[in-house]
């Protein structure tokens, strides 16, 4: 009996300490999307994404090896939530400024801090909000990239008929909204490509292989493609298991194979 209780601590403490290290990890994935239909002009387009830090303090680890690799950051929702100063947010976003132009999308928890203040730091530091609005690249042969972005879903804040007024009809669509529900409001005629997205981190427990949602990854849906993050940090407990924490950076291209 004795022996059976010593084994058993010290199969939890190793599951603890294994789930505790998934929690914190630095892992960049690398991913290579490809469709016909994009700007052959802009070449290749590289993004950083990252997507529910909540109360993480972001690692060197994952700055240093992508700066001069990315064209973009795209932060997709939970930046934040209630407990986390205002200040180590302001860190967090001035590295990721390290990298490339940053754009925000909301997520449900950076509602539960004073939003106005987060706004205002955003507005600061030069980092575009797409609240149900779009900006638009173009190359110099007239081919444009439209980046939308929509507000919180379980608010009911998203519009996305309005972000598709913002952005160009006939460019190449991307899409970045928290959460990865958005899709069942996305229509063929919106020609929306790619969908950036996290919220459910992937599960981040699963328990004998099950959890309430399923990991993170690139799916092929009928009206676009979605890639759903496990997400950078953690909520409630910082541990995971079975979706350990996540950013990518994503290089879309005309090529007809598709990486990932």
């Amino acid at each position: 009996m004795v022996i059976t209780l010593v084994i058993l601590c010290i199969f939890g403490g190793c599951l603890l300490i294994y789930m505790i290290r998934e929690a914190f990890l630095n892992k960049i994935i690398e991913q290579e999307l490809s469709f016909p239909d994009f700007p052959q002009s802009l070449g290749k387009v590289s993004i950083f994404f990252i997507s529910d830090i909540h109360r993480r303090k972001i690692s060197e680890k994952v700055i240093t090896p992508t700066i001069g690799k990315a064209d973009i950051v795209i932060i997709g929702g939970d930046l934040t939530e209630k407990g986390v100063s205002l200040e180590k947010v302001k860190a967090n976003l001035m590295k990721l400024k390290q990298i490339g132009p940053v754009y925000f999308v909301w997520g449900n928890n950076d509602y539960e801090v004073d939003y106005h203040k987060l706004d205002a730091i955003l507005l600061e530091l030069g980092i575009k909000v797409l609240a149900n609005t779009a900006v638009t690249f173009e190359s110099a042969e007239g081919e444009k990239l439209s980046l939308l972005g929509v507000d919180d879903l379980s608010q009911e804040r998203d519009r996305l008929d309005l972000a598709l007024m913002d952005a160009e009809e006939t460019g190449f669509k991307i899409l970045a909204s928290h959460f990865p529900s958005i899709t069942e409001k996305i229509l063929p005629e919106h020609k929306i490509r790619l969908v950036l997205s996290g919220h459910t981190h992937g599960g981040q427990i699963h328990i004998l292989g099950y959890s309430p949602h399923e990991r993170g990854k690139i799916k092929i849906l009928e009206n676009t493609t979605i890639l759903i993050s496990n997400g950078y940090g953690t909520t409630a407990i910082p541990l995971r298991l079975g979706a350990p924490a996540e950013c990518h950076l994503i290089t879309i291209n005309g090529n007809t194979e598709k990486k990932g």
